[in-house]
């Protein structure tokens, strides 16, 4: 059975129907509490390939908890230490599958991650994904 490390948000709707469509295409899942671990800078910066920095961010955290500033305007060091010391702002879930790592992908991306990962390809999580932080953040 293929087995995928799932760090997910506990009770964050996305995440459950992620969790629900991994485990119906037989993928065996090791769930784990996303804002529970410790993560470090190097630790999360292998999550997201190449996508910009503000889709690191999940776009429903709440704002009071971000007070490093815009993520529009970080560097990925400011993104990285935000993102270690608050990760309920990280953009869930994350992913490890086979030695590859993804982050915030909707439903069908991850399964198309996965299974690209399998097929060799060019991990989804370094494309540019299409939501939101750019068309959201306000900086309140």
């Amino acid at each position: 059975m293929k087995k995928v490390v799932f760090y997910e948000k506990p009770g964050a709707v996305r995440d459950l129907a992620q969790k629900a469509a991994l485990a119906a295409a037989d993928y065996a899942l090791d769930v784990r509490d996303l804002t529970a671990e410790h993560w470090t800078a190097a630790g999360l910066r292998a999550f997201f390939g190449e996508r910009p920095i503000w889709e690191w961010f999940d776009p429903s955290a709440p704002r009071a908890a971000l007070d490093a500033g815009d993520p529009t305007r970080m560097n990925a060091q400011e993104a990285l230490v935000a993102l270690s010391v608050h990760p309920e702002l990280i953009n869930s879930p994350l992913v490890r599958y086979n030695g590859r790592c993804a982050a915030g992908l909707e439903t069908e991306e991850l399964l198309e991650f996965l299974e690209l990962d399998a097929r060799g390809h060019k991990p989804v999580s370094v494309r540019q994904l299409p939501h939101t932080w750019g068309d959201s953040w306000t900086g309140e």
